[in-house]
């Protein structure tokens, strides 16, 4: 009997510490379908993952336009709706974080930070204007109303990221003049002209 229990403990044990020493696995989030999560597992780069982010928040706007213009299916309409609003904000809000993580770090997010000031005024811009023919009694108003926040606050990140993350150093080669910009070829100077032989003396 105490052997089965002592067995049992180091079953336990070993259990337990296997769990710990596991490293854990990313979740995927519940917005993306699975296409969208393995574009992002396989993406190498933070600016990578920010175009994709935004190329599905793109997905999710173009969807809102239709369901908008289609307004006649209505099986299910409202769980479509909130459904597309939060995965959108999911995006933006992920893209708006990937950009605050590479200024942090320190990584070249430039062209993520460009596509983000590209396309979430136009993101803005519309879901704004849902938002004003949008009444109390729908219930998809609060879910908009944190996707106008979200974009706006995206905007901001983009803005003061901008400022903060400057370009990589040019690399000057060391034969160029200091003075000279890298950009400008060297300057050479002007074959000289031997001066005019002097006239002869009547």
């Amino acid at each position: 009997m105490r052997a089965r229990t002592l067995a049992l403990a180091c079953c336990a044990l070993l259990i337990g510490w296997g769990a710990f020493a596991a490293p854990a696995r990313p979740q995927k989030k519940d917005y993306l379908s699975d296409t969208e999560a393995e574009k992002i597992r396989d993406s190498e780069t933070p600016a990578e993952r920010i175009k994709l982010f935004i190329s599905f928040a793109t997905d999710r706007i173009k969807k809102l336009q239709y369901e908008f213009a289609h307004p006649s299916d209505s099986l299910h309409r409202s769980e479509r709706l909130n459904a597309l609003i939060n995965g959108y904000t999911g995006c933006i809000d992920d893209a708006a974080d990937l950009i605050d993580l590479g200024v942090e770090q320190q990584r070249d997010v430039r062209d993520g930070i460009k596509i983000m000031q590209a396309r979430a005024p136009e993101f803005l811009t519309y879901l704004k204007e849902l938002a004003a023919k949008t009444t109390d009694a729908d219930d998809y108003k609060d879910n908009l109303d944190d996707a106008v926040e979200a974009t706006t606050d995206a905007l901001a990140t983009a803005a003061d990221a901008e400022k903060e993350n400057a370009p990589p150093p040019v690399r000057r080669n060391p034969s160029q003049n200091p003075s000279q910009n890298p950009s400008q070829p060297a300057r050479r100077n002007p074959p000289q002209t031997p001066p005019a032989p002097a006239p002869p003396k009547p």
